[in-house]
C-alpha cells in the first residue's frame, strides 16, 4: 500500500482528551509544531488513527484537521515555510 504524507493540526478543549489525542498522534507520526503533527499513513493506518481519534474528541467542542499532503515519497515540494524548514517525515527502517 501506497503512503501519504497527512498534516494533522488538533484544537481540544479538554486536558485530558488533550493528552490522550497527543499520544496517538505521537505513535502516528512527528511532531511539528504543539498541536500539529505530520504523519506518513497507508489506508489501514490512517483508519485505524481516525477511529481512535473519534473515539477519544468531543465532536461539540474539539477539532481535528487532516490535510492530505500527497505521496510521502515526494511530500513536501509545494510547502512553503518561514523560519525553521518543514521537512517531511521520512520512512525508516527498524531492524528487531
Amino acid at each position: 500500500m501506497s503512503e501519504r504524507l497527512y498534516l494533522v493540526a488538533y484544537d481540544i478543549r479538554d486536558r485530558r482528551r488533550w493528552r490522550r489525542v497527543h499520544r496517538l498522534l505521537e505513535d502516528a507520526g512527528t511532531p511539528v509544531q504543539l498541536s500539529v503533527f505530520q504523519c506518513r499513513l497507508d489506508k489501514r493506518r490512517l483508519d485505524s488513527l481516525m477511529r481512535g481519534l473519534a473515539m477519544v474528541i468531543d465532536p461539540a467542542v474539539d477539532a481535528v484537521l487532516l490535510a492530505d499532503l500527497g505521496p510521502a515519497a515526494s511530500a513536501g515540494a509545494g510547502i512553503r515555510s518561514l523560519g525553521v524548514p518543514f521537512v517531511p517525515s521520512r520512512l525508516e527502517t527498524l531492524i528487531v
